[in-house]
């Protein structure tokens, strides 16, 4: 008895889609009843009365797989989606072992989900990105198989009602303008240590791009404790003791094991400034005494960057990343003002979308730019272009300039006592020509020679008969 489920997908190849009614049936079911003789499910785009098969071959046998149950989204509040980098890097290997599976080849491949909402957007998004990611197919070709479906939007981490979406398009547009950018590639992922990081227990970091670290903020119990009595003091006219530095501290305690992880990977990690967008909860000093630069620029949580906010950290940012270096920002939880700013420099630098730049993002870093931060960077995008159209015009106008001021480097007039002085003086050194070395004779500088001793003495002749 066939189990009812929607028309499959085809992906092209081998690779179809579909989804069953909730809770769908276990793969061995399926596999199962896919084995007889007079299995034919219906392809999506053939007719009722049409062969059922996108090839003529009668014969075609299909193998059911899914990921429901292995790869689960864990949400921070309402957002349900889409699965981070690491559940993406595991789906893609998932289906290319299956494809190269020996005893396979001669199956259809099918990733199925129930029709809950959730699970069919997320299933559908990764069999679109290992078609993008891995056949290296553009955006369009990918998202074409499934484009007459509706989808669930995917929405953010947010506690209130959902007033802005991403689609599947949104994400698969970010990944492939991430990759064509070189921010994103999945040869050199390291599905391991993201997912050792990622927990709040290891340090809670995530890499959005080769040059962007998105982290929460470390946590240093003792030196806020510090801090508060010396407002206390400060408060009670009492006298403060000399402070100690963080070095002489770090010998008499040990930091969390968060904050030790942080600052030993971005030391290693070539991270060259440390952004902070919220509220101090450690002392700098720990990230300036191993070399790393540490700058504040605080707006308060849940709410949008001011112009010149964005403006600095473009500028800052921009600075270290064309030099090769590493920026960590992070706010509080690392999600929302984080990942604002650094969608900021995605739309400024590479041309992102907004919807482009948070779907990327999110992603990478699941939970990043949370409720009116998402309409705030779509109402500012134009803008951001614009300032990076005019940064490119006065980049390229400095150039012309600087490249036409090396041409003609005007002589510097000498100084008024190095003139030279002829009265008191030495004497001047008197001019020796350079011998000339005499030209060779030619027949043709002969002839010439002859013409002018001829033309002298008439001229002599032409003289004597005037006088």
């Amino acid at each position: 008895m066939a189990l009812a489920c929607e028309p499959l997908c085809h992906f092209g190849g081998r690779l179809y889609f579909t989804s069953f009614p909730n809770p769908p049936p276990r793969s061995e079911v399926l596999n199962r009843l896919a084995a007889g003789p007079d299995y034919a499910p219906r392809i999506r785009g053939t007719s009722a009365g049409s062969s059922s098969s996108v090839t003529p071959d009668d014969d075609a046998k299909y193998y059911y797989f899914t990921i429901d149950d292995q790869l689960l989204y864990l949400s921070f509040f309402q957002d349900w989606g889409p699965l981070n980098l690491s559940m993406v890097y595991k789906a893609c290997i998932l289906i290319h072992e299956l494809l190269q599976d020996q005893t396979l080849l001669s199956h259809r491949l099918v990733l199925y989900s129930s029709n809950d909402p959730r699970r069919k957007a997320n299933a559908a998004l990764l069999m679109a990105l290992y078609v993008m990611i891995v056949q290296q197919r553009p955006p369009w070709e990918a998202f074409h198989p499934i484009a007459e479906i509706e989808f669930m939007p995917f929405r953010d981490a947010g506690r209130g009602r959902s007033d802005f979406n991403l689609s599947i398009q949104d994400c698969l547009w970010g990944i492939y303008k991430a990759m064509q950018n070189g921010l994103c590639d999945m040869n050199d992922f390291d599905v391991e240590e993201y997912e050792y990081y990622e927990k709040v227990e290891n340090g809670d970091w995530n890499w959005l791009t080769p040059n962007f670290i998105a982290f929460a903020s470390p946590v240093d119990p003792v030196w806020i404790k510090r801090e508060r009595e010396k407002i206390e003091q400060a408060k009670a006219d009492a006298p403060v003791s000399p402070a100690k530095s963080t070095r002489d501290h770090a010998l008499q305690r040990k930091l969390p094991t968060p904050f030790l992880n942080c600052l030993d990977y971005f030391e290693k990690s070539n991270v060259r400034l440390v952004v902070r967008l919220n509220n101090a909860l450690y002392d700098r000093q720990h990230f300036m005494e191993r070399g790393i630069q540490h700058q504040e620029l605080y707006y308060d949580d849940g709410t949008n960057p001011t112009d010149e906010i964005v403006r600095k950290f473009i500028d800052m940012a921009d600075e270290v990343v064309e030099d090769g270096g590493v920026v960590a920002v992070h706010c509080k939880a690392g999600l929302g003002r984080t990942g604002t700013l650094v969608g900021a420099y995605l739309i400024w630098k590479y041309g992102f979308t907004a919807s482009e730049a948070i779907a990327f993002m999110r992603i990478a870093r699941p939970g990043c730019v949370v409720g009116p931060q998402q309409q705030y960077m779509y109402l500012k995008q134009l803008e951001w272009c614009k300032w990076s159209a005019y940064d490119e015009v006065k980049r390229i106008r400095d150039m012309s300039a600087a490249a036409a001021t090396a041409l003609v480097v005007p002589a510097t007039p000498p100084a008024e006592d190095d003139r030279m002085d002829v009265s008191d003086g030495p004497a001047a050194v008197p001019f020796t020509p350079v011998p000339v070395p005499p030209a060779r004779s030619t027949p043709r500088t002969d002839e010439r020679a002859g013409h002018a001793h001829r033309g002298a003495r008439e001229r002599a002749q032409l003289r004597k008969h005037c006088a």
